[in-house]
């Protein structure tokens, strides 16, 4: 836990003292690289708390979501379609399905763990 502390920030005092311009014709590309990130990380995290979590999995859908939305944003400024919406969209749903999956669990593991201890407590007295 602390090693991810120190990198994050590192990362964030590397982004404060690095300066970077990105052309306003990627801005569509990295809108949807932000969204396959957010979404394969919710993804990971959903996987994790349902005890189904696959690395590979997770690095894979990474790599191949992003890829084939960013070919897909390509394709559509080749032929003057914002075929971008579309990522946007599909990846909009996915993070909001994620997002209430992870909502879902936590509940559920917050009263799961109320119950057992209000239990514990009862057979003690």
């Amino acid at each position: 836990m602390v090693l991810a502390m120190l990198a994050l920030l590192l990362g964030f005092l590397a982004g404060q003292a690095l300066v970077f311009a990105l052309p306003a014709g990627f801005a569509t590309y990295l809108s949807v690289a932000i969204l396959a990130t957010l979404d394969s990380t919710l993804g990971g995290i959903k996987g994790v708390m349902q005890g189904r979590y696959d690395g590979i999995i997770l690095i894979s859908g990474f790599f191949i979501n992003g890829s084939i939305a960013a070919f897909m944003v390509l394709m559509g400024d080749w032929i003057g379609v914002d075929l971008y919406y579309v990522a946007i969209f599909v990846f909009g749903i996915r993070i909001f399905q994620n997002l209430a999956v992870i909502r879902r669990e936590l509940i559920e593991k917050i009263l799961h763990s109320a119950a057992k201890r209000k239990s514990t407590s009862r057979e003690v007295s």
